[in-house]
């Protein structure tokens, strides 16, 4: 759970956030209360305190990029709910559809049509979860961007070899897990070694004040901040969201990311148009011990359920138990380590709380189906 003033952790470094108003305080509360890792906070900072920003207009812009490559997982509602955050906060959410990159990266086989069939799946998904916000460039609306788009600008390949400029094989090799590769999976292929370029460039070409994402992007947004340091270039701000591990992961596992959900592993993982039914069925198998501390039930009570309704409600079978409702991790926690609180109970309570969360988006594909549907009909092929 968030600090009660999660400024607190930032104000002995950076003191001026002491002199912002109090409606940036706030806003400057929301944007990092609930991430994982801030780095490079005195941009935002001044950004607020100076009314300024990248571009030298008054919007923010934060942006989080994603490869087109099949259906959502629960872990885009981590996202989401920082998304959420960034729009109350007015600035503006660019999400970056990376359908180059994802060529780059083997996506689909390398087949743009399905790519980009994806992406349009992704825009809606995204529209989903985010309570169909407001579109377009200003304060507190929702942007969508393909890097085809952005590719097209000449000055944006000038800026891709700039920042392959100095770059050596070596510490290309290391930032490969951004793109869920080892660092020697790539040496038949030269494209895949200026992916971390491409990916620094697009938050460049794109004036972005804030680069989101998971904590596995951490190695491209460094990246990102040695090529500003540099040429000069004004650095992005970084945050860095919780991953969720798959409901296998246990132990050891969990402290790197190899654990992570991925729908590649269908047992592991939860996706978005999961009913509810089958969220619990998932669950009932997800790793729970007692006595362990670490857990993707924890996890996803942590980062989903608690951030996006403040309680986690228990509804045992009538038999066993009373109805009992949750409202810190640690309380909850402790129930399940004392044997107040069965597992399973625990796993359902969980379950209950991630499919009420995502009641709005299979309403909002009953509505508009054309572009699950096509995504749908490709998976199957």
């Amino acid at each position: 759970m968030a600090a009660e003033n999660p400024l607190d952790a930032f104000i002995e470094r950076i003191p001026e956030i002491n002199e912002l108003s109090s409606d940036n305080k706030e806003r400057l509360g929301m944007i990092v209360g609930h991430v994982d890792e801030v780095v490079g906070l005195e941009h935002l900072v001044k950004c607020l305190a100076e009314d300024t920003s990248i571009s030298g207009d008054d919007i923010i812009r934060c942006y989080v990029g994603f490869e087109p490559s099949g259906k959502a997982h629960i872990g885009w509602k981590v996202l989401s709910l920082q998304l959420r955050r960034m729009l109350d906060a007015n600035t503006n959410v660019l999400i970056f559809l990376a359908d180059w990159h994802a060529w780059v990266n083997d996506k689909f086989g390398g087949d743009m049509d399905a790519i980009q069939t994806t992406a349009r799946y992704m825009e809606e998904t995204f529209r989903a979860l985010l309570g169909n916000p407001p579109e377009g460039p200003g304060p507190g609306q929702l942007q969508f961007k393909w890097a085809s788009e952005v590719m097209e600008s000449s000055e944006y390949w000038a800026r891709v070899l700039r920042c392959s400029k100095g770059a050596t094989l070596a510490m290309v090799r290391k930032t490969f897990t951004i793109m869920g590769r080892d660092e020697a999976s790539s040496d038949h292929d030269l494209s895949k070694f200026y992916y971390p370029a491409m990916q620094a460039a697009d938050i460049f070409e794109m004036s972005i004040d804030i680069a989101i994402g998971g904590m596995d992007q951490r190695k491209a947004h460094m990246f990102m901040r040695d090529v500003a340091s540099k040429y000069g270039w004004e650095k992005a701000t970084c945050l860095h969201t919780p991953i969720i591990s798959s409901l296998k992961a246990s132990g050891s596992r969990m402290e790197s990311f190899d654990h992570k959900m991925s729908k590649s592993d269908p047992a592991g993982a939860l996706l978005l148009h999961d009913t509810h039914e089958r969220i619990r069925k998932k669950m009932r198998k997800a790793y729970l011990d007692p006595e362990d501390q670490n857990s993707p039930v924890y996890e996803l009570a942590e980062n989903i359920v608690l951030p996006e309704f403040g309680e986690i409600v228990v509804t045992p079978d009538p038999r066993f138990g009373e109805p009992s409702t949750w409202t810190t991790l640690e309380a909850f926690k402790e129930a399940v380590t004392n044997g107040t609180l069965h597992p399973l109970d625990a796993k359902f309570g969980v379950a209950d709380g991630l499919a009420k969360g995502l009641l709005s988006v299979e309403a909002y594909f009953d509505a508009n189906p054309d572009a699950l549907n096509a995504v749908t009909a490709l998976m199957q092929a």
